[in-house]
């Protein structure tokens, strides 16, 4: 089974956000990038499903070279080889038509991106990455199991959960669930210096958006804190200080 795995290069959560003087861009001075953590979930699904069966995964970013030392983390995890892209990722279309003009050549069996990254949230990419190369699209999937070249997949819906069948190839987003993601050895991190890292040129992609502002949301208000014999005063609260009409 050939499986390719999309990842981003995102801050660690514990980063604290500034922007650059223009407020269209983050300022990275300082900034501790990290695989995204639930492209990490993908990554070890995958390794668990060839480790099982058989089979390679790549991962693939599309990122400048800075972006290198985490691909060469996911290699260190247990990844076959990786691809990088060379271009800076400016949206969620640009970047699927990146991914896309590269798998289509590549006829992989299953590709696997996380739900969403955690820098911008916008859980555009895999669904856009499947309607760009048509396959089968499952997004927000909590279990993954292969046989005989169907998928069998798990979401979770409101009041239950959602069981669906899929030939292969398809294309899922991971969420929770999916996989316990792992920490590279010391064997996985030295190995990672010889796996292949191959660089391949971006395409050339219509720009339809472009970044206007970038904004910290406000700061929290203090909390107020009413007794639940008032109730006037807690009404009056919602309706001036909540905006609850």
């Amino acid at each position: 089974m050939k499986v390719l795995v999309c990842i981003s290069n995102v801050p660690d959560t514990t980063t604290k956000i500034t922007f650059n003087d223009d407020n269209k861009s983050l300022n990275i001075n300082g900034v501790q990038f990290i695989i995204n953590p639930y492209d990490e979930i993908a990554l070890t699904r995958a390794l668990e499903l060839t480790e099982a069966q058989g089979g390679t995964v790549t991962v693939l970013h599309v990122g400048d070279s800075s972006t290198e030392p985490t691909l060469r983390k996911a290699l260190a995890i247990g990844a076959h080889d990786a691809v990088r892209i060379d271009a800076l990722p400016r949206d969620a279309f640009f970047v699927a038509m990146q991914i896309s003009a590269y798998a289509k050549e590549q006829n992989y069996d299953l590709i696997l991106t996380g739900r969403e990254s955690i820098d911008y949230n916008g859980a555009q990419v895999s669904s856009m990455l499947a309607e760009l190369l048509d396959l089968p699209s499952v997004n927000i999937v909590k279990s993954l199991q292969i046989e005989g070249g169907q998928a069998s997949l798990e979401r979770e819906i409101e009041g239950g959960k959602e069981v669906i069948s899929c030939p292969l190839p398809l294309v899922a987003s991971a969420t929770e669930g999916m996989a316990e993601p792992r920490i590279p050895n010391m064997r996985g991190i030295m190995s990672a210096r010889t796996k292949p890292l191959t660089v391949v040129p971006a395409v050339e992609v219509p720009v339809y958006q472009h970044i206007e502002r970038l904004e910290k949301p406000a700061p929290r208000s203090s909390v107020k804190l009413v007794d639940a014999t008032e109730t006037v005063k807690l009404v009056g609260l919602l309706h001036q200080e909540a905006k609850v009409i």
